[in-house]
């Protein structure tokens, strides 16, 4: 055996001297979905339509290679005019010089395109090791509670367009194993409506008891007394935490916010900055917990530099949103991320229809509630090659 082991190190340590990327692509198919968006791009159940997918794939010169969902082609374009030629495992320099791009060029290297890049290199290291991402990553742990998270409210009859509504839903999910609910209530353009927040969050907390943690996800334009106002109120519910309230560039809200409640605020999600803008927030004490996923600074890499920060400061750190990638980060974390967000979930949505180049559910959740941590290579997502070209649009380029 330990002449196997030794035997297969040597042969990936062969295949990695000289290794280079030689392309950077992108592909595009059709699916069908039953999700829409509204006016703020905030998903809803819509009638069955077409969409399009786009993939990234990060080509090296031993003919192995990293993919991920995601992407567009102007940054693929300005990552291959880049890091063609580099090393692909020499992934913080890579990072951090397309990471640059953004302050000239931003629109070619938002974060969440940044992330697809950062993600297939991490794929292809996985792939290449014949480990999963977490693994490479130091892994701590091979399962991870998870929670539901909802759309946003609607007018939907038996959606969720009622603090029963919710609430229905809310024992739904219990049932399934969740052992965490989040409230993602009313945003333009069907609210905001302060007491019908409340209200919901009340129906939940009566369906569900006290056991179950629950989460709140309200309108983020709420002022600082309503925000307040808020958050006293479902303190008095026991909730776990409250997200973005309130507009996230406004920090010193945040630190008033916090200041003023006993309910730990989680933040800041979508405000930019990558790990320098988190940082802020922790040593200004604009949160209790923090928060983090791939596609909000820009892949796995940067992600893991937030888990880290948190660690330093005895801070927790959730997670944004689901996925393979973010799973993990979630393996790899040795602290709380406590919980995985499966989601954005809705009554009348097959959630996992909606992502049907995937041959197996890559988050599957449990009787316990809990969703294991992907083991294949990479991301380990098991992705149906024969459904991509039955519905390509465009093939790599």
């Amino acid at each position: 055996m330990t002449d196997t082991l030794a035997a297969a190190a040597e042969q990936i340590g062969a295949a990695a001297r000289g290794l280079t990327i030689t392309d950077i692509q992108t592909l595009t198919f059709n699916y069908q979905s039953c999700v829409g968006r509204d006016d703020e791009g905030h998903g809803h159940p819509a009638p069955a339509h077409t969409k399009t997918a786009l993939m990234t794939r990060v080509r090296t010169s031993i003919g192995l290679d990293g993919y991920f969902v995601g992407g567009s082609a102007e940054t693929a374009a300005t990552a291959k005019r880049m890091i063609v030629g580099m090393d692909p495992l020499l992934r913080e320099p890579i990072w951090h010089k397309l990471q640059q791009v953004q302050r000239l060029d931003p629109r070619a290297m938002l974060d969440r395109y940044l992330a697809a890049i950062d993600c297939a290199l991490w794929d292809f290291a996985g792939k290449l090791t014949g480990l999963p991402a977490h693994r490479l990553l130091g892994g701590s742990r091979e399962k991870v509670p998870a929670y539901a998270s909802t759309m946003c409210g609607d007018d939907i009859p038996g959606g969720l367009g009622s603090p029963e509504d919710y609430a229905n839903f809310a024992k739904t999910c219990v049932a399934q194993g969740y052992k965490g609910y989040k409230l993602h209530t009313w945003m333009s353009p069907y609210g905001p409506d302060l007491k019908r927040d409340i209200a919901a969050c009340q129906a939940v907390r009566d369906a569900v008891g006290p056991e179950i943690k629950l989460m709140l996800d309200p309108n983020h334009h709420y002022s600082r007394q309503e925000a307040l106002y808020l958050g006293r109120a479902i303190e008095e519910m026991d909730f776990y935490w409250m997200e973005e309230p309130m507009d996230e560039h406004s920090t010193s809200s945040y630190v008033w916010l916090c200041e003023n409640l006993r309910l730990p605020i989680c933040g800041p999600e979508t405000a930019e900055g990558q790990f320098y803008t988190r940082a802020e927030w922790i040593v200004r004490g604009a949160a209790d917990l923090s928060r983090v996923g791939i596609s909000d600074v820009g892949g796995i890499s940067p992600a893991m530099k937030v888990v880290h920060l948190c660690e330093a400061f005895h801070m927790r750190c959730e997670v944004h949103g689901g996925g393979a990638a973010n799973l993990q980060v979630l393996g790899a974390m040795g602290i709380p991320g406590e919980m995985y967000e499966k989601g954005l979930l809705h009554p009348h949505v097959d959630f996992e229809a909606e992502k049907p180049w995937l041959k197996t559910s890559i988050d599957p959740v449990d009787s316990d509630g809990n969703v294991p941590i992907p083991q294949g290579p990479g991301l380990g997502e098991d992705i149906d090659w024969d459904f991509i070209k039955d519905n390509l649009v465009r093939d790599w380029a």
